[in-house]
């Protein structure tokens, strides 16, 4: 029998939760209001409210009726990952409507990038009320290793958006550093759908040990792309008039390089969080 518990809804984060499904909600209520725009931007953005909507709905609805007890996956895994990507995926609309769409002279759109910026505070008010409750944080995503893995698919999600095919398939250094972006981020969808479901426990192989092997592996492939990537793609290319255009080449490839930079610095701190854990922390 299926029984309502509103202490999910009252309690802190619940709280938090309905505060994100109103705004997420309200955000893209707005922008669609006006219209839509033939971009990729506009659809990242879209997509983030929409998803982010429809995913705390689903959370706030099986936690009222207890039916996340009855599936089998770790909840817990599941709403620290998805915290954690909803902060990162609200931030990144914010920003990314704020400066291309919000100042195209309708009222809607800089309401949108308000409340989408006050979204991303209370995604980001979730995932520290899931890290630091300690009934909360029973699986590997909820610790910062799993955060960072989150982090490190995302980041990947956004260099994947910025590609462009007709650009780097002539050029082999390219093509080897958007192999180094695909291998990481299966790997870090591996971690993370594996956790989720709870497959952690059948690999042959200790967890960790695997873990910090891959995670070195990836910060010596990254540091490859951070040296290639700039080099192949910025070669006689010294700019563009097409700066302030959303899909202007240039600011594709200036985003990409500044992504290549920030997944490094999470893989480094993801391997020297790991080691720590299975070497420090053991003896």
């Amino acid at each position: 029998m299926v029984k309502v518990d509103l202490k999910t809804l009252t309690g802190p984060i619940g709280i938090v939760r309905i505060l994100e499904f109103i705004l997420t909600c309200i955000t893209f209520s707005l922008v669609a209001s006006v219209g839509t725009v033939n971009d990729s931007f506009w659809a990242w953005c879209m997509f983030s409210w929409c998803f982010c909507f429809a995913i705390t709905f689903l959370i706030l609805i099986l936690e009222l009726f207890g039916l996340n007890s009855k599936i089998p996956i770790s909840w817990s895994d599941f709403t620290a990952a998805f915290s954690m990507l909803a902060t990162l995926m609200v931030l990144t609309a914010s920003i990314i409507f704020s400066v291309f769409y919000a100042d195209l002279g309708f009222g809607e759109f800089i309401g949108a990038s308000v409340i989408s910026f006050l979204t991303f505070i209370l995604y980001a008010v979730e995932v520290g009320l899931i890290r630091f409750k300690s009934e909360e944080i029973s699986g590997f995503l909820a610790t910062i290793p799993g955060l960072l893995k989150v982090i490190e698919a995302f980041v990947a999600c956004i260099i994947f958006i910025c590609l462009d095919y007709s650009f780097y398939w002539v050029h082999p250094g390219l093509q080897w550093c958007v192999a180094v972006y695909s291998i990481c981020f299966i790997f870090a969808m591996l971690v993370i759908i594996a956790t989720i479901g709870r497959l952690l426990t059948r690999f042959p192989a200790p967890f960790s040990k695997v873990l910090i092997v891959c995670n070195v592996l990836a910060v010596l492939m990254y540091m490859t792309a951070v040296v290639i990537w700039p080099v192949y793609s910025f070669k006689n290319n010294s700019g563009s008039s097409c700066s302030h255009l959303p899909r202007c080449p240039w600011n594709m490839l200036v985003v990409i390089s500044f992504m290549t930079c920030l997944n490094l610095v999470a893989y480094i701190v993801d391997t020297v969080y790991s080691f720590r854990l299975q070497f420090i922390t053991q003896t």
